[in-house]
């Protein structure tokens, strides 16, 4: 007889989980309840204040959180060792939630659009009919979002702190399922928006079912999915290797295609383009910070041991991708899929950092570890993305928003101040000295040297040199090209959108001049724990 041991939730050290989930569900109930003129506001401020408070609750926890091994190592196993509630965890907890008020705030401007919303009015409607016209009159909107960006966060949080590969899945089933439908509710150019939601929705269910097979192996191979049974189990060799590679290979098709990796990046363009830009904004900050926060979590805690059979495939897959995003960038007439070919590239870049993983007896005393690195590159890389994606919904023409590059000729003369803000956010993507992206790419090029990574950090060189020229190519067409027919016009949004662009690019600008305080941070946060 085995005796049942009741399992110990720890309330306080999941605070900021069970507040952004608490806020989604009451969302569901306030779209149910509460009258259709009263939702938007109580939605938003239901969302802000509980994002606030999820934040605040990551602040009180850091402060307390248990060390380990002199700070080597801080936090806390909670719900019987499923969610790891460590350092890196926290620090990729205050990202996502910083970049999530970011995206409340995107989701709630009304001012671009004459008084209504970025998304559909009644998502049921087929384009094009009366059903749609008569949303359109009525100034509808769907205040369903607030609750399904929330759970979104929820999914963001769970999906890096997860300490087994069932609740890593749970975590990437909850963060992905709400961005399907986000992706699908545009209120203009609504087919393009559908389309981009059903690529997304097939192709993101084949990653899943990928993790899932390859968890599965993987638990044949060591008996468990628990990381840190796992990371045993390779250590002693307890069985055949084959399961363990195919395990390996399958769970980092479906974690590479969140990040949009080659060759996994297919999604990636249609989604960016098609989808809200509000919602772009967010889910290309957002899903990447936390998908890189599992990839992290799985190679390092349960794969650490067996680094030699990963980082050569990882090697490559980092060189493909930032060389077919960069390349691919140069070729785009959409800023916004220009935007889109630019994260691939990005996920090389960070890429670079993950291979960089060193034993602690290798690293000298002040050496940057690559997870100090990767998490650092994540800061830097969400405020742009957020701030860029931000900008792009200001740029009209009497269509509505435009995205083709060449509608963008002569922003300069027409507002020199909005031009000089997404070309500063250009400038930083592109790692230009004096901005945070600089600082970025120097520190996970650093630790991949470090690592003996040599090969890539040259193609890494490279390639930034080829970023730089479809970045630089837009400054010109906004600032010296001559404006074709009218020319663009700026909507200037209310102070929820200035707010988002103002914190985006004073972060951005602060990180590559100060880098010093969010690098300090990254290593208090320290390791991860088992």
């Amino acid at each position: 007889m085995t005796d049942f041991v009741k399992p110990t939730i720890q309330y306080f050290e999941l605070w900021p989980l069970l507040v952004v989930f608490a806020v989604a569900c009451l969302g569901v109930v306030v779209e149910a309840f509460a009258p259709r003129a009263a939702r938007y506001v109580a939605q938003v401020v239901l969302a802000l204040a509980g994002l606030v408070a999820a934040l605040v609750g990551v602040v009180v926890i850091a402060r307390d959180v248990k060390s380990y091994d002199d700070g080597a190592a801080r936090g806390v196993l909670a719900v019987g060792g499923t969610v790891a509630v460590d350092g890196p965890s926290l620090f990729i907890w205050g990202l996502i939630l910083a970049l999530a008020i970011g995206g409340v705030l995107l989701f709630a401007e009304r001012h671009l659009d004459g008084g209504v919303s970025a998304f559909a009015g009644q998502a049921a409607a087929v384009p094009g009919t009366d059903a749609e016209t008569t949303a359109i009159a009525a100034h509808r909107e769907h205040t369903e979002v607030y609750p399904l960006l929330m759970f979104a966060v929820f999914g963001m949080m769970l999906f890096p702190a997860a300490n087994d590969l069932l609740t890593m899945f749970v975590g990437l089933e909850v963060l992905s399922l709400p961005l399907y439908l986000l992706s699908g509710l545009a209120r203009r150019r609504r087919l393009l928006s559908q389309e981009a939601a059903l690529k997304y929705f097939l192709l993101g269910a084949f990653s899943s079912g990928f993790f899932l097979y390859g968890a599965a192996l993987v638990y044949g191979f060591a008996g468990s999915l628990d990381f840190a049974a796992i990371n045993e189990a390779v250590r002693n060799d307890v069985d055949s290797s084959v399961l363990l590679l195919i395990g390996t290979g399958l769970l980092s098709v479906g974690l590479l295609f969140k990040v949009g990796a080659v060759p996994f990046q297919a999604w990636t363009p249609d989604v960016y383009q098609g989808a809200p830009t509000p919602v772009v904004a967010f889910m290309a900050a957002g899903t990447k910070i936390a998908a890189f926060g599992a990839i992290l979590r799985l190679f390092y805690v349960a794969l650490g041991a067996d680094r030699w059979s990963w980082q050569p495939v990882l090697w490559v897959i980092a060189v493909l991708s930032m060389f077919v995003g960069a390349v691919l960038a140069t070729t785009q007439t959409d800023i916004k899929r220009l935007l889109a070919y630019s994260s691939v590239a990005h996920t090389g870049f960070i890429l670079t950092g993950v291979i960089g993983l060193q034993g602690s007896a290798q690293l000298a005393d002040g050496e940057l570890t690559s997870l100090q690195a990767v998490l650092f590159y994540l800061a830097t890389y969400g405020f742009a993305t957020i701030g860029a994606f931000a900008v792009v919904g200001l740029v009209r023409d009497s269509g509505g928003e435009t995205t083709a590059i060449e509608r963008w000729a002569g922003l300069g003369k027409e507002s020199p101040v909005v031009a000089a803000v997404f070309a500063f956010f250009l400038l930083a993507l592109a790692g230009i000295p004096l901005t945070a992206g600089f600082v970025g790419k120097l520190a996970v090029f650093s630790v991949a040297l470090a690592a003996g990574a040599w090969p890539v950090v040259v193609a890494a060189v490279l390639a930034s040199i080829i970023a730089v020229f479809l970045y630089v190519r837009v400054i010109k067409v906004m600032f010296f090209d001559e404006p074709v027919g009218d020319g663009p016009s700026v909507t200037y949004p209310s102070v929820l959108t200035a707010t988002t662009i103002a914190v985006g690019a004073a972060v951005t600008l602060v990180l590559g001049i100060l880098p010093g305080p969010v690098l300090d941070l990254a290593a208090v946060a320290g390791e991860f724990i088992r």
